[in-house]
């Protein structure tokens, strides 16, 4: 029954052979990696505003455009650069890749490191951002944005491991629509205010500024400026996830690159005009977005259908991630520095474990933060930015190293984007230090340290099963060993003669071991034992605590059980399997419990007997017949 509902709700198993059935073709595959940069547009110049307004005013609307801008053009230098990552690493990996391939081991751990921190912070950014969407357009929800960021994760993880194709699928409709409906906000709200139209709303009333504090210092302008480069966090995404992409993937994943950066700035740069046209100030109820909605459509179908879109938008954004994060892991994990279950695909050709995880770290952050988008993005970028500084200067060695045909051109992109984003991280390390991007400066050193330490694991485990080739012929399998079955029973029953009769098949030196938790309580046991007629020796234990594992350990390492150092010890623990999942719950299942006891120690072997109850008739007429 549970395996019936968890196949309802994450889908029926699918062959490896269909994995090509799950690629992205350019039209679903652009929605489906682009949302996070594109719904960026949602929050984005809402964080500059936060910056400049407390401290300038209303000039921070001269300032706004200019900053808007810079980032735009820094977009433009990703876009460019990301595409020669992509048509020199057409396997994925992204960063990490170029990274330890072009620098070394450390900097592809370090590029890993922080791009994993950042895929977490774009879920939980975006689904925090989605939910006060939907506290916009529905006041009475602003109490549950916790709650509602969580549910939304939950959803994200459960499309996902249901198949990248449909989630795609899913994803894509919304990504289209907030495009379609940010362009006719900005068309329609730049033509009302060129033509004079009234604003639905006020524009704000501010204080006059003096000459003094107008005064714009560098310092400002750069803490608005890293404010605002969450606007190009998730173009690292689709170089991530080229091996995604239906053939030739490089090609359609360079096409993507240039869609998604055309989108974002006719959105990122359409709603900052807009923010500086209708001088929005930032509400903590009502987002920059909602605002300029409000301002442009009044409290109509529009506004109501802009903020439904951003908020599902917002949501799927984080599925960039759930696309992105699993994709990165799985290279990690196959170089040895994550654990290998995480390159391993579930019922449904995803990386399940990948996508369990980030949701989970994701969640975490919300709960932690409280779903405030301005907490997190202190946070955000800060590990991005790093990446991208670090592929960006790997493509650089590797043009310089190869020279290829026009690596002149290519080199002077790769290094312009490494002197960008370098600088770019470097602002955004220094100005977000304090709130909160101390956090990133220490989570990625541990898990640089815990991927060392995966690695090293992996390296010993290798080293101590390693047989040289050189000395197979030297070795001996019919070596032989002294062998010993130990049966813990309970009483004597169809079960145990079906164990005792398998152990003798092993080895004539075969035990029934039994736990007496009560003086005389064996003695039922013993009579029904000598009318068996066996040479199979029953050991009775004492146990006044009522254990069982303990005895069991006890005599097994005693001289009393005739076994030497090297001998193989087998406990054969024999277990019936009932008709119904619920009827388990009605016995105790004591011999999983020494199974999970016995596993860690040396020289003993656990092996489970199954005995299914619905032949118990069957089999009782066959040992009574021989």
């Amino acid at each position: 029954m549970i395996s019936q509902i968890l196949r309802w709700i994450f889908g029926q198993k699918m062959e490896s052979s269909r994995i090509h059935e799950e690629k992205l073709s350019i039209f679903w595959g652009m929605p489906i990696l682009s949302s996070d940069a594109i719904s960026s547009v949602a929050y984005a110049v809402e964080e500059i505003l936060l910056v400049l307004i407390p401290v300038i005013g209303i000039a921070s609307f001269i300032w706004m455009p200019r900053i808007a801008l810079v980032i735009i053009m820094l977009l433009l230098v990703l876009t460019f650069s990301y595409r020669q990552v992509v048509e020199a690493y057409p396997r994925g990996g992204g960063a990490y890749i170029v990274a330890k391939e072009n620098l070394n081991t450390m900097a592809g751990l370090t590029a890993g490191a922080a791009l994993s921190i950042d895929y977490t912070l774009t879920v939980a950014v975006s689904i925090s951002a989605a939910a006060a969407a939907i506290t916009s357009a529905v006041p009475s929800l602003y109490t549950h944005q916790v709650a509602i960021a969580v549910s939304l994760i939950a959803l994200l993880i459960i499309a996902n491991v249901r198949g990248l194709r449909e989630s795609s699928r899913v994803f894509s409709f919304p990504t289209y629509a907030f495009i379609l409906a940010v362009i006719t906000l900005v068309t329609v709200g730049i033509i009302k205010h060129f033509t004079g139209a009234d604003s639905n709303i006020p524009t704000a009333v501010m204080e006059p500024v003096t000459l003094e504090t107008q005064a714009v210092t560098i310092i400002l302008l750069l803490r608005a400026f890293s404010s605002g480069c969450s606007a190009v966090t998730g173009v690292e995404a689709v170089s991530d996830a080229v091996p995604n992409f239906k053939e030739p993937a490089a090609r359609n994943a360079k096409i993507v690159y240039v869609m998604l950066a055309v989108s974002i700035m006719v959105c990122f740069g359409g709603v900052a005009y807009l923010a500086h046209l209708y001088q929005i100030v930032p509400n903590p109820r009502l987002t920059v977005m909602a605002q300029i909605t409000l301002d442009v459509f009044g409290k109509g179908g529009m506004f109501y259908f802009i903020q439904a879109i951003t908020a599902i938008l917002l949501a799927m954004a984080a599925n960039t991630a759930f696309a992105g994060f699993p994709t990165l892991l799985s290279v990690i994990a196959q170089d040895g520095y994550a654990p290998r279950q995480m390159a391993l695909r579930g019922h449904r050709l995803n990386y399940n474990n990948g996508i369990t995880i980030l949701g989970l770290l994701a969640i975490s952050l919300v709960l932690a933060f409280k779903a405030s988008t301005h907490l997190l993005i202190n946070l955000y970028a800060v590990g991005v930015f790093t990446s991208f500084t670090l592929a960006q200067s790997g493509l650089l060695i590797r043009w310089f190293r190869q020279k290829p045909p026009g690596w002149h051109y290519k080199a002077l992109i790769n290094g312009l984007g490494a002197f960008t984003t370098f600088t770019a991280a470097t602002v955004i390390g220094v100005t977000k230090f304090i709130a909160g991007a101390w956090i990133v400066f220490v989570a990625v050193p541990i898990l640089i340290w815990l991927m060392l330490k995966v690695k090293r694991h992996y390296q010993s485990v290798a080293e101590q099963l390693d047989i040289p080739n050189e000395t197979l012929s030297q070795i001996q399998l019919d070596a032989a060993y002294s062998h010993h079955v130990i049966v813990p029973i309970d009483s004597l029953n169809a079960m145990v003669v079906k164990a005792l009769r398998y152990a003798r098949t092993m080895t004539p030196n075969v035990e029934a071991f039994h736990i007496e938790t009560y003086e005389g309580e064996a003695d039922k046991l013993k009579r029904k034992w000598a009318a068996l007629h066996t040479d199979i020796r029953l050991v009775v234990k004492q146990s006044p605590y009522r254990e069982v594992v303990g005895p069991l350990k006890e005599y097994i390492d005693s001289e009393e059980h005739a076994s030497r150092p090297g001998d193989i010890i087998t406990v054969l623990l024999p277990q019936f399997f009932v008709a119904k999942w619920w009827h388990m719950i009605l016995h105790n299942n004591t011999s999983l419990f020494i199974a999970n006891a016995l596993f860690s120690k040396r020289n003993v072997v656990v092996s489970i007997l199954p005995f299914y109850l619905s032949d118990v008739v069957q089999y009782r007429q066959k040992i009574l017949s021989k």
